[in-house]
C-alpha cells in the first residue's frame, strides 16, 4: 500500500479506534478487473455524478411490515411512484430476486489490525461464498487514507478471497471518500441492482468529502446504504463512530443502519442485509414530464398504509 504523504503524516498517524462499521450501498454495468494484488488509487476529484437515463427510471424498493418483517408477495397494482409528486406510469416491475452488483469496500487502515480484521475478512467472503448467487458480480476496494481497486466487476470469487487474505492494515482512516469514490463504479456494472459493502473501523479522520457532500451525492443516485457499527464500550468518545451520520447517510441511501456490540456479530449481520437484498421489487416508471438535466425527487408508496418502503429519493435527468 503507498505511505501517507509528508503533508498529511499528522492525519495518517496509527488509529485506536474501537469501532468497526459495515456500510452497503445499492444502486444499478463492467469494470475492468486489476490484478489482485497492490490496488489501483483512486482520484474522487474530477469524478461525474452518476445521471440515471431520461427515458426509464429505476430504482430497488424495500418493503416491512410493522413489525420488521420483509414483504414480498405485493404485485404491481400494489405501488404507487410520484415524481415531484405526481403519479408515474410504472413500466417496469419484478418481484423475483434481480441479480446484484456488490462493491466490497474494506477500511484497511492500521486500527483494523488483529481480531477486527480476521472477522471482517470472514464475514465478506461468507457474503461472496454463501450470500450471493452464481451470476451476482463483485469487486473489491481497499481504503485508508486513499481508496485502491483491488478487483474490478468478476463473478470470480476465489481470487477476491486470496486477496482479502492478504491484505495488511496501516494507515488511517478516509471512510466518506471512500463511499464517494465508490459511486462511479456502479456507472458500468452489468445488473440493474448492485451493492457496496463498505467495512470502517468507525471514526473518519482522513476524509475530504464532507458527509453533507455525501448525502446531496446519495440523494441524486439510486445507491441503497447500509452501515452496519461494531461499538465497543472501552473506546472513547473521540474514537468512535458517529451513528446519527451513519443513519442520515443511509437514509439518504434507501437502507439502514445496526450497531452490534462485537466483531463476531458481522457474519449474522451481513446475512440481514442479503436477506433483504434478495427480497426487493425492482420497479422502473416513464417519466411524464421530459427530463431538463435538474433533480426530480422520486417517492414510492404502497395501498397498505401499515407498510414502510424504502427507495431512491431522486433522480436528475
Amino acid at each position: 500500500m503507498a505511505s501517507c504523504s509528508s503533508e498529511r503524516e499528522a492525519r495518517c498517524t496509527t488509529l485506536r479506534n474501537s469501532v468497526a462499521v459495515v456500510v452497503v450501498a445499492l444502486a444499478c454495468g463492467p469494470f475492468d478487473s486489476w490484478p489482485l494484488a497492490q490496488g489501483k488509487p483512486i482520484d474522487i476529484r474530477d469524478k461525474n455524478t452518476f445521471r440515471a437515463g431520461a427515458e426509464l427510471v429505476t430504482t430497488a424498493v424495500t418493503v416491512r411490515n410493522a413489525e420488521g418483517r420483509l414483504i414480498s408477495h405485493l404485485g404491481q397494482r400494489d405501488f404507487i411512484v410520484e415524481e415531484d409528486g405526481i403519479a408515474q406510469p410504472i413500466t417496469q416491475f419484478a418481484k423475483e430476486r434481480v441479480p446484484v452488483s456488490l462493491s466490497l469496500a474494506l477500511d484497511i487502515s492500521d486500527s483494523m489490525r488483529g481480531q477486527r480484521m480476521a472477522d471482517a475478512r470472514a464475514a465478506l467472503a461468507h457474503f461472496l461464498d454463501r450470500l450471493l448467487a452464481a451470476e451476482d458480480e463483485a469487486s473489491l476496494l481497499g481504503f485508508n487514507h486513499e481508496t485502491r481497486l483491488f478487483a474490478g466487476w468478476t463473478t470470480l470469487r476465489a481470487g477476491m478471497r486470496q486477496t482479502l487474505d492478504g491484505i495488511r492494515p496501516s494507515g488511517g482512516t478516509a471512510m466518506y471518500d471512500a463511499i464517494d469514490a465508490a459511486l462511479p463504479l456502479f456507472e458500468s456494472r452489468q445488473h440493474p441492482r448492485a451493492a457496496i459493502l463498505l467495512v470502517s473501523d468507525g471514526a473518519d479522520t482522513a476524509s475530504d468529502t464532507t458527509p453533507t457532500r455525501l448525502k446531496q451525492t446519495l440523494v441524486r443516485s439510486d445507491v441503497f446504504l447500509y452501515a452496519i457499527g461494531i461499538n465497543s464500550i472501552d473506546a472513547s468518545n473521540s474514537m468512535r463512530i458517529n451513528p446519527y451520520t451513519l443513519q442520515e447517510l443511509t437514509s439518504q441511501g434507501g437502507g439502514y443502519t445496526e450497531i452490534i456490540g462485537s466483531a463476531s456479530e458481522l457474519g449474522p449481520a451481513t446475512e440481514r442485509i442479503a436477506e433483504e437484498l434478495n427480497h426487493q421489487y425492482l420497479i422502473g416508471y416513464t417519466p411524464v414530464a421530459r427530463g431538463d438535466g435538474k433533480y426530480h425527487t422520486i417517492r414510492v408508496k404502497v395501498t397498505n398504509d401499515s407498510y414502510r418502503v424504502r427507495s431512491r429519493r431522486g433522480v436528475v435527468r
